[in-house]
């Protein structure tokens, strides 16, 4: 398994993908025709879920389907495998977001992770947009983590894993392209008069994003190109204009 560098989480958190129910729950559902099938049969989107998750409020069952302009919110030792039109998500234990609605009741414009993390797998398609309190992100098809530190006064991370990701932190704003882990943090506090800064990659593993690509039969940037990078968080350029803040931090 990829190494990964833990902050505030526990190892079972990000190896979640090894455990043999989530194998076989996974394997059962790419077999039934994932989420088209799921539609056709009104089965739920639900790949799997453990522990206590609130769907609106109301404890969910895993019978139950996720649609856009829902609130998930997952408790203690709980996390919730799901797909939604051509993007899949795994919600980290005590987390909160919403899910809203794009051009069809099945297709997410924006993600609103208000408290926990998640992992994401967004097919190409019509623009999405992740949202934190402290940063926003443009979607084009990709895989990355997001997570809320409550316990650093809501400071966000963002790792685009693979793909094209416009950001956005209290006026800083970068272009990501991104084939292995390129990390951010959008600051509470600005540091050196930036509150987007560079991250390690923290909390999320390889596999994880490989596991919700294949829901979505898709392949990340490795898998495609066979290899893998340096989580080194460069690559990335300044959007605005020069003179309009401080010089590019690399």
């Amino acid at each position: 398994m990829t190494q990964h560098t833990l902050q505030g989480r526990e190892e079972g958190e990000v190896t979640w993908f090894q455990r043999r129910d989530t194998l076989k729950a996974a394997a059962a559902w790419v077999a039934m025709g994932g989420l088209p099938a799921a539609m056709a049969q009104q089965r739920s989107n639900v790949v799997e879920m453990v522990g206590d998750v609130l769907l609106n409020g109301r404890r969910m069952s895993p019978q139950q389907t996720i649609q856009t302009g829902d609130e998930i919110a997952t408790g203690p030792a709980s996390r919730l495998i799901f797909v939604l039109g051509n993007a899949s998500f795994n919600v980290r234990q005590n987390s909160r977001l919403t899910v809203e609605r794009g051009i069809t009741l099945h297709t997410v414009s924006l993600l609103r992770l208000l408290t926990g993390g998640v992992v994401s797998a967004f097919g190409r398609g019509p623009s999405r947009t992740i949202a934190t309190p402290t940063l926003t992100a443009g979607i084009r098809g990709t895989g990355v983590y997001t997570e809320v530190f409550a316990d650093q006064g809501n400071r966000s991370y963002f790792c685009n894993c693979y793909g094209t990701v416009d950001m956005e932190a209290s006026g800083n704003r970068a272009l990501s392209v991104s084939s292995y882990h390129q990390a951010f943090w959008g600051e509470v506090q600005p540091k050196g008069e930036r509150f987007l800064t560079p991250a390690p990659a923290l909390n999320h593993t390889d596999e994880e994003l490989e596991f919700l690509a294949r829901l979505i039969n898709q392949r990340t940037a490795w898998q495609i190109a066979g290899r893998t990078g340096v989580k080194d968080g460069r690559g990335y350029m300044e959007t605005r204009p020069p003179e309009a803040h401080p010089a590019s931090v690399r």
